[in-house]
């Protein structure tokens, strides 16, 4: 099944439009971030991402009063190219390809030797200290140019797990949580590396509501669609596509 064909699963992955702040930073892909084929797990994938968004937040010199909660985050293997792998230096070049009212979208191109090789989307909501979405002012807009005066939805469809779907507990570790109680974006992706058995050509992972550390998750899967599910109602829904 392709990526298009499942519900949920289209996303654009914009260019970034000439007077556009990029921030680009590399370094190298090491041991704890591949699995044992020595490729980049997709968890470590995103790790890449959140932590190339905080250094281009923090590079901005704006104020730093929120915390940046992701909604859903996407990726897409150019054809041809091959995964990144422990020793490739990547380079990650990242920028604002939209905004609504209350987020914003990240694109973030993963290059290895001057060639793409991922390019990722995420939508990503700025949440002040009483928990609520901050709207963007303008210093984020002179900040980010072009680029970030793109308009782009906040909302995000539901597909359900089917009746019949594979249903089986999900444990979480300690380690999963992040500074906000909340399991962590890129530990969220844990199940697709369970799921995924050859090199992925595309992912994408939405996030409903937050699972926390008093919560005992389901993973539901049918198909290349997985949930996790707190007491039946969906927290997280994924979908993927596998190479050849």
């Amino acid at each position: 099944m392709s990526p298009s064909a499942t519900p949920g699963a289209s996303v654009t992955f914009a260019s970034r439009m000439a007077g556009s702040r990029a921030f680009s930073t590399h370094w190298p892909v090491r041991l704890g971030d591949c699995g044992p084929d020595g490729r980049l797990r997709s968890d470590g994938l995103v790790r890449y991402l959140q932590d190339v968004a905080s250094d281009d937040w923090i590079d901005t010199g704006l104020p730093q009063n929120e915390t940046w909660l992701v909604r859903h985050a996407a990726f897409r293997v150019t054809p041809g190219a091959r995964w990144p792998e422990i020793g490739d230096e990547v380079t990650l070049t990242t920028w604002c390809s939209g905004t609504g009212a209350a987020w914003a979208e990240r694109r973030t191109d993963i290059e290895v030797a001057g060639e793409c090789r991922i390019e990722t989307a995420t939508l990503w909501v700025p949440v002040g200290p009483t928990g609520r979405p901050m709207r963007l002012g303008p210093d984020f807009y002179a900040s980010y140019g072009e680029s970030a005066r793109r308009k782009v939805s906040g909302r995000v469809s539901l597909a359900p797990p089917p009746p019949d779907a594979e249903r089986r507990p999900w444990p979480l570790r300690r380690s999963d949580l992040d500074i906000v109680g909340h399991v962590n974006n890129a530990a969220l992706w844990s199940p697709l590396v369970e799921l995924a058995t050859t090199p992925l050509t595309f992912a994408r992972v939405i996030h409903h509501a937050p699972v926390t550390g008093n919560d005992t998750p389901e993973l539901v899967v049918a198909g290349n669609r997985w949930w996790l599910t707190v007491q039946e109602l969906v927290h997280v829904e994924g979908v993927y596509a596998l190479g050849g």
